[in-house]
């Protein structure tokens, strides 16, 4: 069974997450919504719970199957939230995200770009103006070193295996030319096997921008989800770091899938 944790703040940014969740798991026998809200004072348990009530219905109401609900007062909101995970043993925790500016990031927004920092679970991040319509199509940004090493597989695939979508390998390099490099194939071979369940595509992109290509890719294969697997900035060099998925995760329309190796 797949556990997918949803905090709310009731917010319209988490309320947007929770609704767009709530399609993505409709009729989906093998999975369960948890809606976690973290309230501050005792006062706040009733009218906590009659919110939850109330977006459980209308999880319920959307086709998803199984729905649950976990209130906890004060502490840590990503400690709590990891260790919720850690408990329940999550597929999959979605947040959203708010706007580009610093007031609007200074929120929800940030607990959601904490979260990838600290948790050890894929964290789905929905942008704000993201609509549901289905997730047939991914996308996975790699850098091609050391894959087996670096590339968290059972925990993509844990995901990806609630879907079931193509799958999409891009990299972007200024330094592809007319054919790829011998130890460039090599890691094709390693992630072709390492995703061997799921009909992959693989695409090497000559540009300067990693962002610009990204977005022309997302645009032109209309993809539903952009997996990105955030490094500490010790162990990068390249544009694969949290900062990387930062920045993709306020710019992107789609939902960015982070997955910390």
């Amino acid at each position: 069974m797949h556990k997918v944790i949803i905090p709310i703040d009731f917010s319209e940014t988490s309320l947007n997450a929770a609704r767009f969740t709530a399609k993505m798991l409709a009729g989906k026998d093998d999975a369960t919504a948890i809606l976690y809200h973290n309230y501050e004072h005792d006062d706040d348990l009733d009218v906590s719970h009659n919110y939850q009530e109330s977006l459980k219905k209308e999880f319920l109401a959307a086709g998803v199957k199984n729905v649950e609900c976990e209130n906890e007062m004060g502490g840590d909101l990503i400690e709590n939230i990891s260790r919720l995970a850690h408990t329940v043993r999550a597929t999959l925790v979605v947040m959203g995200i708010t706007g580009k500016s610093a007031i609007r990031q200074a929120m929800f927004g940030s607990n959601t770009l904490k979260l990838i920092d600290k948790n050890l679970y894929p964290v789905m991040i929905i942008p704000p103006d993201a609509v549901f319509n289905t997730i047939t199509n991914a996308a996975f940004a790699s850098d091609f070193v050391n894959v087996e090493e670096t590339t968290p597989t059972a925990l993509i695939n844990s995901v990806l295996s609630m879907f079931n979508p193509k799958l999409n390998i891009i990299n972007v390099s200024s330094e592809h030319y007319v054919s790829i490099t011998e130890e460039m194939e090599a890691e094709k071979a390693k992630l072709k096997e390492m995703f061997k369940d799921y009909s992959t595509e693989f695409y090497f992109i000559t540009m300067n921008d990693f962002y610009e290509a990204v977005d022309n890719f997302v645009k032109d294969y209309k993809i539903d989800v952009l997996i990105t697997v955030p490094k500490h900035q010790s162990n990068s060099t390249s544009l694969f770091k949290s900062t990387h998925t930062k920045r993709l995760a306020y710019h992107s329309t789609i939902p960015i899938l982070a997955v910390h190796q």
